[in-house]
């Protein structure tokens, strides 16, 4: 009795390693399609942009407001974030 319990137990450590492992391949697969989206939705954008100066305006003041990190302001010629006093930027 005690054989056919450990072998059971065997088996269900395996299933539940290969439950794990697909899982985690569901959520990389997720966050490439995820990112992917993105991108595509960003060249649109930027694509838009090029053709309306009205919306290009406004997509850079929103885009001061979102991006904070200083390197990824500097990805689209906007100056660095203002630090407040203490050494924190605006949005902490």
């Amino acid at each position: 009795m005690a054989k056919r319990l450990q072998e059971l137990i065997k088996k269900r450590e395996a299933v539940n390693a290969r439950i794990k492992k697909e899982q985690a391949r569901t959520r990389t697969s997720e966050r490439k399609k995820d990112t992917h989206r993105k991108v595509l939705a960003g060249a649109a954008v930027l694509q838009w942009a090029t053709k309306d100066t009205a919306f290009a305006q406004r997509l850079m003041e929103e885009m001061g407001r979102f991006i904070v990190r200083d390197a990824d302001r500097a990805l689209f010629g906007l100056p660095p974030v203002q630090k407040k006093p203490g050494g924190k930027s605006p949005s902490s």
